[in-house]
């Protein structure tokens, strides 16, 4: 406590006595002064006091991956109107390739004195990932919630639409229509929610009796093009049902399908996942798994918000159920 006390009097310049009040939240210290000793706190890498969390500006950042898939932008409206009810101000930090990356995002909201951060989707959800910037925010006591993911070795809350689930709706709606050629399009191999599908698409296989091979396993970067050239590989060994871990990848498949002339649905069927923006206004319209998006950020708000008035928060996933949403592009698998 001391030595917290003479190294943040000499970075401001005031005595150890008027850090002493600021800390035990004592009058007689001008505001300026006061911000000044939070300020250094913040930038020494202390702790604030519990009465004075509070004090740090009411910004909240929320970290975007892309914004290219229609997911993230909704993340961002739901999570953003829930905060500004919450009378805290989001600032919107989307990752871009060759711009800013998250750990610089990071460094930037704690030079903000941020309140907290929430994260949907980025670097916390590839297991191989740099996670350096999400320990240096654990070490200041940031408020964090993940959405999608956790960190095994962080006790950050998350809250998450169950990938079991979803696969298992997803595998059993092609089965009842007859498809027993069904392959997957997943992230890449370090991905945590594609690691979960994968295993919930191999259970699923099982379960009714048979398996997933390899070779009906495809991975790909989460995009319209990265679908396609997946779904292409899969085409050329026989499947007939496809299952996309994004809707950016079920539209590539769809366009892949149709570039080697195959019909979708007649004569195969994919399945998206998150029902992101217009997916209902395709061609065909895209079966896809439904992630809960509104309960789910406002959940994840509401955990920032009991982390950021000093509560003590469980650490672990919150699940929440999503749901099959049939569309044009299942049905029948086709015979011989």
């Amino acid at each position: 406590m001391t030595r917290r006390l003479a190294q943040v009097a000499k970075k401001v310049g005031v005595s150890e006595a008027t850090v002493s009040r600021v800390l035990n939240g004592k009058p007689g210290v001008s505001d300026a002064t006061r911000q000044s000793v939070l300020t250094a706190l913040d930038v020494l890498g202390y702790e604030r006091p519990t009465q004075l969390r509070g004090e740090r500006a009411r910004l909240v950042g929320l970290v975007l991956p892309e914004l290219q898939n229609p997911i993230f932008p909704l993340f961002a409206e739901v999570i953003g109107g829930a905060l500004a009810q919450q009378g805290l101000t989001p600032v919107l930090c989307t990752q871009t390739k060759g711009g800013v990356s998250e750990a610089d995002y990071v460094e930037l909201l704690l030079q903000q004195h941020v309140s907290g951060v929430v994260f949907a989707g980025g670097l916390f959800a590839q297991a191989d990932a740099p996670h350096d910037h999400y320990r240096q925010l654990a070490e200041r006591r940031i408020p964090v919630v993940l959405i999608n993911a956790p960190i095994a070795e962080l006790d950050f809350p998350c809250v998450s639409c169950d990938d079991a689930v979803a696969v298992e709706q997803a595998w059993r709606h092609l089965t009842l229509l007859g498809h027993e050629r069904i392959g997957v399009v997943l992230g890449p191999a370090d991905h945590i929610p594609s690691r979960r599908k994968l295993a919930a698409a191999r259970a699923a296989a099982e379960a009714a009796g048979g398996s997933l091979p390899d070779e009906y396993v495809e991975r790909s970067m989460f995009s319209l093009e990265g679908g396609q050239a997946a779904t292409t590989r899969l085409l050329a060994r026989g499947v007939t049902g496809i299952i996309c871990a994004s809707d950016p990848l079920a539209l590539g498949a769809i366009r892949s399908a149709r570039r080697r002339g195959l019909a979708v649905p007649e004569q195969v069927s994919v399945v998206g996942f998150d029902d992101s923006a217009f997916m209902n206004c395709t061609e065909p319209p895209l079966t896809t798994v439904r992630q809960p998006i509104e309960a789910m950020g406002r959940a994840a708000v509401d955990l920032l918000c009991a982390q950021i008035q000093g509560a003590e928060v469980q650490p672990g996933e919150l699940l929440f159920e999503p749901e099959l949403v049939v569309r044009g592009s299942t049905t029948q698998a086709p015979r011989g």
